[in-house]
C-alpha cells in the first residue's frame, strides 16, 4: 500500500499517541496518514505518531465534516438506543483500527430523564490503564452521542473494574484484528 504522505498547511493542535501529551505541529511539516478512523486522523511524523481531529482535517487537505450537536429539545421522546450504539461504532481508539464498541471498552449506556430532557450516561474503559488517550477517546464518544436526536448532554466515564480483556472483543472485532 502507497504510503499518504501530507504537508501541513497549516499549525495544528495535535495529540502524542499513545502518551495523550497536546501538542502544536508546524506548519510544512511532514506526515503520513495512517488511518482515518471515526473522522479524526492518526499521523506519523518524524517525532512520532500523532491523532489530528477531524475539525482541522483541512490542515491535512482533507474535508472537514462537522457533527452536529442535537439540541435534545425538539425531539419528543428518548433517544433510540439502537442509534447511540450505531454512533459509538464511529469512536475509535487512535491505534487500533477497531471501534470502541467491538473492542469491548463500552461497559455501559444508560439514558436518564432530568426535567422531561434525555442524559446519556456512558461507562467505558481502555485496553491499558496507562493509555493517555483516554480523555480523547471518551471526549470523542461524548461529542457522537449528543449528534443524537434527543439527546441533551451526554456524560462519559472511564472505569476500570472489571479490567478489559480480549475475551471482550467481539467476533467482528476480532475478525478485523486477524485474532480469528
Amino acid at each position: 500500500m502507497e504510503e499518504d504522505k501530507r504537508i501541513l498547511s497549516r499549525a495544528v493542535e495535535a495529540t502524542l499517541i499513545p502518551q495523550g501529551t497536546p501538542m502544536e505541529l508546524a506548519e510544512g511539516e511532514n506526515v503520513v496518514i495512517t488511518h482515518r478512523l471515526g473522522g479524526n486522523f492518526t499521523i506519523m511524523t518524524e517525532n512520532g505518531m500523532f491523532r489530528i481531529k477531524g475539525s482541522d482535517a483541512d490542515a491535512l487537505g482533507e474535508t472537514i465534516v462537522v457533527n452536529e450537536k442535537s439540541s435534545g429539545q425538539n425531539h419528543k421522546g428518548p433517544p433510540k438506543m439502537d442509534a447511540l450504539w450505531t454512533v459509538l461504532k464511529k469512536v475509535f481508539d487512535p491505534e487500533i483500527p477497531v471501534n470502541i464498541v467491538d473492542l469491548g471498552l463500552v461497559y455501559s449506556l444508560e439514558i436518564k430523564e432530568e426535567e422531561e430532557l434525555h442524559i446519556v450516561e456512558m461507562q467505558m474503559t481502555l485496553t491499558a490503564p496507562g493509555c493517555g488517550m483516554g480523555p480523547a477517546i471518551a471526549e470523542d464518544a461524548q461529542n457522537h452521542l449528543e449528534t443524537i436526536p434527543g439527546v441533551k448532554e451526554a456524560r462519559v466515564s472511564i472505569v476500570w473494574d472489571p479490567p478489559w480483556d480480549q475475551e471482550m472483543i467481539t467476533e467482528e472485532g476480532k475478525m478485523i484484528l486477524g485474532l480469528i
